[in-house]
């Protein structure tokens, strides 16, 4: 049973804040109102499934005083009878969907997300694996009806990703792709091995929450910026001036390198997009580690030098090692289209997880 004052102040704080909105309590500022719409429009849903929750529970007691009472005719009470077992067997549903609705929301969740591919272990094949990665969450993103820009692409002697950025906008992006961070690891026969050997290789995915200024002060003191001339195939425009861009972020060390644009000006501001999202990552990271220090579940660890995902082409399978999850449809999966079928898997996982440790399951 769900505590009867926790969802009556849920749905007091939701009314309180459509009154603030409508200008029922006065003016309210700027910077307050968009707060407000975002606390609002995350708890609608919430609130949403509290009122049928509760529509329900007045429905089954409608329903069992008309059992009770003697001027129940037999048609009236089978069809009674017949309901008030729909309503109980859905109330427990209900329940759930409130719970996981009231679960800590990550505040990430609603970003978009930076995508970076780097070929790994395995030399022309993990290359070409890069390749292949990054054109299964393109395809995803196309499906999900996302927009897909590619913003870095650093290609090997033979076509595949040594290493690619990748920005993916849309609703909800960084919630489903959270989790594809960490190490991918295929076994195939390569298009270059004569004798028919399944090799091992392996190619990187990190997911970062696009950062916005909002999110990350970067000072100019704390940055250093160096401009060079790209370097690329021979012949492009791309050599001709010095537009390519490297920051430094002192305080931590990390550095982002952009070079793709012609303009310098595009490049800087490409590469301090995704510094921002990285130095966000780590802050996020760090107070991750803090909060779940004791935390079984490795779904959501984020660990890029940890192997969560095996595809192997010749029985056709990917293995998801996090949650012992197998598909025999590696065809589909690689295509971007049944990817949708894992990752679901994995927030289910995390939700269950999360949901167990509130409960006092963990």
């Amino acid at each position: 049973m769900l505590p009867a004052d926790k969802l009556n102040m849920i749905v007091a704080r939701y009314d309180e804040l459509e009154a603030a909105m409508s200008g029922q309590m006065g003016d309210v500022p700027a910077d307050d109102f968009v707060k407000m719409s975002r606390e609002y429009a995350d708890l609608k849903p919430v609130v949403e499934t509290i009122q049928h929750y509760r529509q329900s529970e007045q429905e089954i007691s409608d329903l069992q005083d008309m059992l009770g009472s003697e001027d129940t005719d037999a048609e009236m009470r089978e069809m009674a009878e017949e309901e008030l077992q729909e309503l109980r067997a859905a109330l427990p549903d209900l329940e759930h969907e409130i719970k996981l609705q009231l679960l800590p929301k990550d505040e990430a969740d609603t970003k978009n997300a930076i995508v970076e591919f780097r070929a790994g272990t395995g030399g022309d094949e993990a290359a070409l694996f890069a390749g292949d990665l990054m054109r299964m969450y393109q395809r995803y993103a196309e499906n999900m009806g996302w927009r897909w820009e590619t913003m870095s692409f650093s290609e090997s002697d033979i076509g595949g990703v040594k290493e690619a950025v990748a920005k993916v906008s849309g609703p909800n992006v960084f919630s489903k792709l959270k989790f594809e961070s960490g190490v991918h690891r295929v076994q195939r026969v390569p298009e270059t091995e004569t004798g028919g050997r399944i090799h091992t290789s392996a190619a990187t995915v990190a997911v970062l929450p696009e950062a916005e200024e909002i999110d990350v002060k970067i000072e100019e003191k704390d940055i250093r910026v160096d401009i060079f001339r790209a370097s690329g195939p021979g012949g492009q425009s791309v050599n001709t001036t010095d537009s390519a861009v490297r920051i430094t972020h002192l305080p931590t060390g990390i550095v982002v390198q952009q070079q793709d644009e012609k303009s310098q000006h595009k490049n800087k501001a490409k590469a301090m997009a995704v510094l921002r999202s990285r130095i966000y990552e780590a802050e996020r990271a760090a107070k991750a580690a803090e909060r779940s220090a004791d935390r079984k579940g490795q779904v959501g660890s984020g660990d890029r030098s940890e192997r969560i995902r095996t595809y192997n082409f010749p029985q056709g399978r990917v293995t998801d090692h996090r949650i012992n999850l197998t598909l025999y449809k590696l065809d589909k999966v690689i295509a971007g289209e049944a990817l949708n079928e894992i990752i679901d898997a994995l927030i289910s996982e995390d939700q269950a997880e999360r949901l167990a440790e509130v409960e006092g399951g963990v």
